[in-house]
């Protein structure tokens, strides 16, 4: 079942809904232990397990991998806080690493993924395991500081450690892992040894349009049930395109495409044809060059406004 599921300093409580005053359950963390990725349904991916000391096991599913890492980095967190008589509290990444308020970590990604002039992207290999599109913690520094980003290497670690726990960057290969489930003020490693990957990959829930005119459904099945479903969006620029996948499968076979070639991308307070409880906030409409609809919902409002900048971009000079 889907819920709405909240960590706190002591266990992850779970609602039917996000607008629920009041949980309906609660799962203590304290002796709990996490297994992920957790094998024992062969049919699902992205699931991780939680084990009761009274031997009750708990599993939970992601909507795709990123999401799934960030969660049990996070309840791994907790847990270690609680066996050392700590308080867990996910603090926000600005205030706890003091960056400047002048910092927008959303455009620094957008120039660290530059093809030309961005952090190179290779393929490492570390303990006998081949990592692709891969770059040492060292090359993240390295950049931000021949590109003025900052001063010195103590403050590119600074800025590092605010993509990391900002979800830009995800630690790849056993040493960047341990750093960042550390709970360290820094969990960013300036070493040649500690691995680290872009997250290229943002997701988001799609809703149907179906306004006068054409009307355009993204559902894997029928074109019957209007509800939301979460899709995985790869926006690309040459052709200038966004592809979306089912989050649970592979990347050979998309489930459909908008084209962005002219198109026009604003944001929205709802969409027109749906309960407005049913749909509320982060909304964005994309009209393409031949007038279909579609109604995209971000995770925050801070997403939405990276989409949109980066939709437009894509609108007037993708190819």
């Amino acid at each position: 079942k889907a819920v709405w599921v909240v960590l706190a300093d002591d266990g992850i409580e779970f609602y039917k809904k996000k607008t629920d005053s009041s949980p309906k359950g609660m799962i203590p963390l304290k002796g709990a232990t996490l297994t992920s990725p957790c094998q024992d349904f062969n049919k699902r991916m992205f699931v991780f397990k939680l084990s009761m000391t009274k031997k009750q096991d708990h599993f939970f599913q992601a909507t795709h991998l990123e999401e799934r890492e960030l969660w049990v980095k996070d309840i791994k967190r907790a847990i270690t806080c609680l066996q050392g008589g700590k308080r867990f509290a996910r603090k926000s990444t600005r205030k706890s690493i003091r960056l400047p308020e002048t910092v927008n970590l959303s455009e620094l990604y957008t120039l660290m993924k530059d093809q030309d002039s961005g952090v190179k992207e290779m393929k490492l290999e570390k303990d006998k395991k081949l990592f692709n599109h891969c770059f040492t913690g060292s090359t993240v520094v390295d950049w931000l500081v021949s590109q003025g980003k900052v001063r010195n290497r103590a403050e590119g670690l600074m800025l590092a450690t605010g993509l990391l726990n900002e979800g830009f960057l995800q630690p790849a290969g056993d040493v960047s892992k341990e750093a960042a489930e550390s709970g360290a003020e820094s969990v960013a490693l300036d070493q040649p040894d500690a691995l680290y990957y872009f997250v290229s990959i943002r997701f988001l829930h799609l809703y149907p349009s179906t306004q006068r005119g054409r009307v355009n459904f993204l559902f894997l099945q029928g074109h019957r049930r209007k509800n939301w479903k979460v899709r995985k969006f790869i926006l690309r620029d040459d052709p200038a395109y966004i592809h979306y996948y089912d989050p649970a499968k592979g990347e050979d076979d998309p489930l459909g495409s908008i084209h962005l070639r002219g198109s026009v991308v604003t944001a929205v307070d709802y969409v027109p044809d749906a309960k407005r409880h049913e749909v509320e906030g982060n909304l964005f409409e994309i009209i393409t060059s031949d007038e279909i609809h579609y109604y995209v919902q971000a995770a925050t409002a801070e997403e939405r406004n990276d989409w949109i900048k980066a939709i437009q971009v894509v609108a007037k000079s993708g190819k």
